[in-house]
């Protein structure tokens, strides 16, 4: 989930969130940052124990910061899925928070992804979107960079199963993040990227598919959201899932808003609108970004508009 460092806690203990208000006036992170990175990873590292005891990371917000524009009149820009279909049964909506019990393309395309950040261990969601190199993870900002350091030993490990990857590990070649996130951690820009090279010979698309993403798509619509919580009352094992009719923040951002309970380590997992509960396909238009103190049960990710399209097109022809 999302941070400002005026406005927000991090959250990083596995067994439960505690919480501690950053107050720092003013970003320490220089304007012109670099807006990607090549993460180091040591093969082997993530065993099935290091996975489990991962911290998930998640960030709560508090009221004080200055809203930042966000340009959401340009010209709506629809990537595509790739991913195949499978039938699955129906379920409910809305849904505040529950695990997928179904099969379809949403199975594999998601997973918990995994990094170092600041010698300790910790985890988030992403999925598998459509690209020009067929490799590339879409997360939060804050689970590829985070308080100005970039994050090592970064792996997205789709279909993750209580320890297993049924679908390996895949380790980022490089990681990138919008502008604005990489130079001040903009809440507003809380988009993250990852390019992770091949496996067994294919690319992460051909393995496992790939969601289609929208730009600039507006407000108000019917979503679906999915994650792999692991804080309390959720243990990171299982896919679980939100669904509702979404709005749009009134307090500090202009991220899309959704009822959810999902806890931290859900972080970057995608938000779809158009999502078919038979085939597990939609198109993605946000992610798990971060949740208010005083706000329980809300969720909210942000507007995927031209920022984040900018740094998608930078990581599809990485």
């Amino acid at each position: 989930m999302n941070r400002h460092r005026t406005a927000l806690s991090v959250l990083l203990s596995a067994g439960a969130l505690v919480a501690g208000v950053l107050t720092a006036a003013t970003p320490s992170i220089a304007a012109d940052a670099p807006t990607s990175f090549r993460p180091q990873h040591t093969q082997g590292f993530w065993t099935a124990e290091r996975m489990r005891a991962a911290a998930p990371l998640d960030v709560t917000a508090v009221p004080g910061a200055a809203r930042t524009a966000v340009a959401t009149s340009a010209t709506p820009t629809a990537i595509a899925p790739t991913a195949a279909a499978s039938a699955v049964s129906p379920t409910a909506f809305p849904q505040a928070g529950g695990a997928w019990t179904g099969s379809g393309a949403v199975v594999k395309t998601s997973g918990r992804v995994f990094f170092t950040m600041g010698g300790r261990t910790a985890s988030c969601s992403g999925n598998s979107i459509t690209s020009a190199n067929g490799s590339t993870v879409m997360t939060a900002g804050h689970c590829v960079k985070y308080q100005g350091a970039w994050h090592t030993n970064w792996v997205f490990v789709p279909a993750y199963n209580n320890g297993s990857a049924p679908y390996g590990q895949w380790s980022a070649t490089k990681t990138f993040a919008t502008d604005q996130w990489a130079a001040s951690e903009d809440m507003n820009m809380d988009v993250g990227l990852a390019v992770v090279a091949p496996l067994n010979g294919q690319t992460l698309s051909q393995a496992v598919g790939a969601q289609g993403v929208l730009f600039n798509g507006g407000y108000n619509k019917r979503m679906y959201s999915f994650g792999f919580p692991a804080a309390a009352p959720y243990d990171g094992t299982k896919l679980v899932y939100c669904s509702g009719n979404s709005g749009k923040d009134f307090l500090l951002t202009k991220d899309h808003s959704l009822g959810c309970n999902m806890t931290g380590g859900s972080s970057g997992g995608p938000w779809f609108q158009d999502f078919n509960e038979a085939t597990g396909l939609g198109t993605q238009v946000s992610v798990n970004s971060f949740g208010y103190t005083f706000l329980p049960n809300r969720m909210y990710g942000p507007y995927l508009g031209n920022e984040a399209k900018a740094a998608y097109d930078k990581a599809q022809v990485s």
